[in-house]
C-alpha cells in the first residue's frame, strides 16, 4: 500500500513541478518581451524605407501604438 502512495505523490510532484515551472517561464518571458521589445522605432523606419515609402514620425508613432496595443 505504500508503494502505491509513494507513486502517486512522485507523480503529483512532477505535474505540480511542470505546472509551476511553465507558469514562471511565462511570467519571465512575458516581463522580458515588455522590458525589451523585440522591433523599436528605428527598426520599424528601416523597414518602411526598405519597402519604398517614406516614412513620417506621424506613421511611426501610429504604428508603433498598433504593436504595444497587440502585445497587452
Amino acid at each position: 500500500m505504500a508503494v502505491w502512495l509513494a507513486i502517486l505523490l512522485i507523480i503529483v510532484a512532477l505535474l505540480a513541478g511542470a505546472a509551476l515551472g511553465f507558469f514562471i517561464a511565462r511570467r519571465y518571458m512575458m516581463s522580458y518581451l515588455k522590458k525589451n521589445p523585440p522591433i523599436n522605432e528605428q527598426m520599424l523606419k528601416v523597414m518602411m524605407m526598405q519597402m519604398g515609402q517614406k516614412p513620417s514620425q506621424k506613421k511611426i508613432n501610429q504604428m508603433m501604438k498598433a504593436m504595444n496595443n497587440q502585445i497587452k
